[in-house]
């Protein structure tokens, strides 16, 4: 009796576990559907989250070089939203900011203080959206990758 008793408690625990197991697919996914929204090439887009800012190009000469700032789309993300501005001379990524990124909490504010810093040296060493996002801050590094890649298209750039 006490076997049975024992074996109905365990298939009911491991029964219980397996439906309350949630993955994260559903999440990851909604996060790059809003980021392949497309963009118009030579226009960058803003949203009204981004506390106005605003981007501007000084357009590309005869030769496809292209200088300028540029602001990606903004991202939705499971932890917020992400938005990246890259700042292009003569067609090479000088610079690349986070203008928007989850700061609600201490450990957004620690996580992103950590992650943003090497997304920005790996952009700045690759010249392109093609980098590996941060162990820890997933995320965040989809959401800043999608709106780069945003940024880049909208400058012309090739990546």
């Amino acid at each position: 009796m006490r076997r049975l008793t024992l074996w109905i408690v365990s298939t009911v625990a491991a029964l219980v576990l397996l439906f309350s197991y949630h993955t994260s697919t559903g999440a990851a996914g909604g996060g790059q559907t809003a980021a392949l929204s497309p963009t118009t090439p030579g226009t960058s887009s803003s949203s009204s989250s981004s506390g106005g800012s605003s981007s501007s190009s000084s357009g590309s000469d005869s030769s496809g070089s292209t200088s300028g700032t540029f602001t990606g789309s903004t991202v939705d993300t499971r932890w917020g939203p992400v938005q990246v501005q890259v700042t292009v001379d003569s067609g090479k990524i000088t610079d690349v900011q986070a203008v928007v990124y989850p700061q609600d909490n201490p450990r957004d504010q620690e996580i992103n203080a950590y992650a943003l810093p090497v997304l920005h040296d790996e952009v700045i060493d690759a010249q392109s959206a093609q980098i590996d996002a941060v162990s820890g801050a997933t995320v965040t590094s989809d959401g800043y990758i999608a709106s780069l890649q945003a940024a880049i298209d909208a400058a012309n750039l090739k990546s």
